[in-house]
């Protein structure tokens, strides 16, 4: 029976029997956090191998180039290549950057608004600018656009992908809307992929804009959870290319949670146009990233394949995580029919929706109990969920069993926030 459907008594006697559980968890003095996915350090422990792997005869390109030295702005050649297996374009449309893939994001938005797209009109010279948010979404994307004064407009997030009617209505008709942010497979926080449906009508926009881009940041491109029936998302740049559109998106990628999340390698694909517009203004910029750590990566993984067998150990590690999350969400909140959530099939997180008005609640609960989640209302623009029903759950970094702890306290906490939400109505 569902918590809605209990009478008045049976609801407080409900709630008292929680509020004594949680007294009980709060005297154990937990310290557990759940508030970012962090690879933990067993995964991270999986990429040594690639510190200590290396020669003195790899730190020479095949041609005698020493990569110790300056020169090679886009990235070594054979780091464009692998990057470009990965976000399906040719390596000539790759520039590999730092270690972050979400500096690219930024610097991209950056140079939009200094110095305009290709040549263009710099954003911050044309009055207001706009960016599509679909939510919930990543809270460091919406970062960006609020530290520079981009209006965000939120776009709800379908089984299937942002609400395209609406994005091809706003793209279409509204010359302020610049950009959209979108995470197309294992999106944070939900999980879900995008359909090859809506990728196809995100080729096939026709913007307003002529300096409309989409930021189409493939964080998750290799990252499933299980060997067979992984989602599968359909190629961005091929599609563009079909309608003769491939100067509209940048894709980012990153090895963040493949190698080391601290000490990783970035990259952005685009079109040849924009990947000459991009490298003009690099030239002034830096005098090039990392090549060390690029050959490094290219060493141990040579190929696309190299890294799939590889994100195979990270799943073995990361899927009894995801289980142990789901299994007690079905377990302790199914029946109760007082949250909802996905289940991914891959990705760094879980997205829950708790009933209207109790998600700051749930936090503040399990952070008084010692359990820190991500704020309530992080997943959307300017940190307000207009349900305030949003929470993010990050199974990664903790072990299995203080995850468990973690998230019998999180399934107490979403009962008590319901039970006090039902008492006051």
């Amino acid at each position: 029976m569902g918590l809605r459907e209990y009478s008045r008594e049976e609801l407080r006697k409900a709630y008292e029997g929680w509020k004594k559980e949680y007294d009980a968890w709060k005297a154990k003095g937990l310290k557990l956090d759940m508030s970012r996915g962090k690879p933990s350090t067993v995964q991270l422990d999986l990429s040594m191998d690639m510190i200590t792997g290396m020669q003195y005869e790899d730190y020479f390109t095949d041609d005698g180039v020493d990569i110790r030295n300056y020169g090679m702005l886009e990235g070594l050649p054979k780091c464009r290549a692998l990057f470009a297996q990965l976000l399906g374009v040719q390596p000539e449309n790759v520039i590999v950057g730092g270690n972050s893939s979400l500096n690219l994001m930024y610097d991209a938005v950056a140079r939009s608004m200094i110095l305009g797209v290709c040549g263009g009109t710099p954003w911050m010279k044309q009055g207001r600018v706009k960016f599509l948010c679909p939510v919930p979404g990543y809270d460091r994307h919406f970062a960006i656009c609020e530290q520079m004064g981009i209006e965000m407009v939120n776009i709800p997030m379908r089984e299937d992908g942002p609400d395209m009617d609406l994005v091809e209505q706003l793209v279409n008709t509204d010359p302020a809307v610049k950009g959209i942010w979108c995470v197309p497979k294992y999106s944070n926080p939900s999980g879900i992929t995008y359909s090859d449906e809506v990728v196809r009508r995100f080729a096939a926009l026709t913007p307003a804009a002529p300096d409309f881009r989409i930021y189409w940041d493939d964080a998750y491109a290799v990252h499933d959870l299980y060997e067979e029936g992984g989602d599968k998302l359909l190629g961005l740049y091929e599609e563009l290319k079909k309608n003769g559109k491939e100067d509209m998106a940048y894709l980012f990628t990153s090895t963040s949670k493949i190698t080391f999340a601290g000490a990783g390698v970035a990259a952005m694909a685009a079109s040849e146009r924009n990947i000459q517009s991009i490298s003009s203004i690099l030239t002034i910029q830096t005098i090039g990233h990392d090549k060390v750590k690029q050959a490094m990566l290219v060493k141990y993984f040579q190929n696309k394949e190299g890294i799939l067998a590889h994100m195979k150990k990270h799943a073995a590690i990361m899927r009894p995580k995801f289980e142990a999350v789901l299994g007690l969400l079905r377990g302790e909140l199914a029946p109760l029919e007082i949250a909802r959530w996905t289940e991914p099939k891959g990705g760094y997180f879980v997205s829950v929706d708790v009933l209207p008005g109790c998600a700051k609640r749930v936090v503040a609960l399990c952070k008084e109990a010692g359990v820190v989640l991500t704020g309530a209302g992080a997943s959307f623009p300017y940190q307000k969920d207009p349900q305030d029903a949003n929470i993010r759950l990050a199974p990664s970094y903790p072990p299995v069993e203080e995850l468990t702890q973690a998230m019998q306290l999180f399934c107490l906490a979403v009962k008590l926030a319901a039970a006090e939400k039902l008492l006051e109505n």
